[in-house]
């Protein structure tokens, strides 16, 4: 069963729903993380493949994801642990549980539908709000203090290195000369003046509006600090998955992937390995795995997801 089929969060579809958990195998007993619980339609599945004593771990720094998750979650009882917290501080969660080691990890990066569906969260710029993109409303930086401080070099550099935007110079440029900014509105119809030209399906402001949002929440860094604990905290056997949605988030977690499958990481001109580095992966999906046409019809947001899977050696 499916449980996205129903109720008030069926509008939230899990992305690769089935494929992850294919990929994950829940069991019996087995202990289970999903580092970005969102409205909990993977933990769901873990819960209940997992029937009668598994256990999984739910983490996410977004109070409302949290309690739409323990909404969802509840028939699960005390097999569920809902934590307020990022999969950045994955070891210290499971020491708090006293977890040593476990049998699948799930992370499914960047903002989630539900977000963006949120105008008063300020992610979309099809529809109009604060200029926010914080995961948690309440900590750290909004994408207005960026947009209305960083100076103007700084801010061309985060829009080209995390949104990819080839013309990051002219976007800032034009955001610096039309200060303050206060909604995504205001933001979104700037950036496409900026940019001119004509609109060939995506939307100009889709990198800007990235690039925002990674800054503000730290995502790359976040990833970079989670995969290593992730195949710490992992059993011999067990799984880590992780659902990515653009390059940037994919890049590292191939990287990574194939960096901890090889047994010598030493440059390639190198004549003897002097690393002393040993594989503690073995990666299942060498090639990422997509959503099908079926389900990208359903949940036009799966149409960038990537899936990769590597095993604990």
């Amino acid at each position: 069963m499916n449980p996205d089929a129903g109720g008030p969060e069926a509008a939230h579809l899990s992305v690769l729903y089935k494929e992850t958990l294919e990929a994950l195998s829940p069991k019996p007993g087995g202990l289970y993380v999903d580092g970005t619980l969102g409205a909990g339609g993977h933990a769901w599945g873990l819960l209940e493949g997992s029937r009668p004593d598994g256990q999984l771990l739910g983490l996410d720094v977004d109070p409302q994801a949290l309690a739409l998750a323990t909404q969802r979650l509840a028939p699960f009882g005390e097999r569920a642990h809902i934590r307020h917290g990022s999969y950045a501080d994955l070891a210290q969660h499971l020491a708090s549980l006293g977890w040593a080691a476990v049998d699948g990890i799930l992370l499914d990066l960047g903002a989630s539908s539900m977000q963006f569906d949120q105008a008063e969260r300020g992610f979309s710029f099809q529809q109009d709000g604060p200029l926010d993109m914080r995961f948690n409303p309440a900590a750290g930086r909004s994408a207005a203090d960026l947009v209305n401080t960083l100076p103007e070099a700084e801010l061309a550099d985060l829009l080209y290195t995390y949104g990819e935007e080839r013309q990051s110079r002219r976007v800032a440029r034009a955001i610096v000369a039309a200060r303050p900014l206060h909604t995504s509105r205001e933001l979104a119809e700037l950036v496409a003046k900026a940019l001119g030209g004509k609109r060939t399906g995506v939307h100009p402001a889709t990198r800007s509006f990235q690039a925002l949002r990674i800054a503000v929440n730290g995502e790359l860094d976040a990833v970079a600090a989670v995969l290593p604990q992730a195949v710490a905290a992992l059993k011999a056997g067990g799984r880590l998955a992780v659902i990515s949605f653009h390059s940037l988030e994919d890049r590292l977690v191939k990287q990574y992937f194939r960096q901890e499958s090889r047994d010598c990481i030493c440059p390639p001109s190198q004549p003897v390995c002097t690393c002393g580095h040993t594989a503690s992966l073995r990666e299942l999906t060498r090639k990422p795995l997509a959503a099908s046409q079926q389900e990208v019809a359903t949940n036009p947001r799966a149409r960038s997801a990537h899936l990769r899977v590597a095993e604990k050696i």
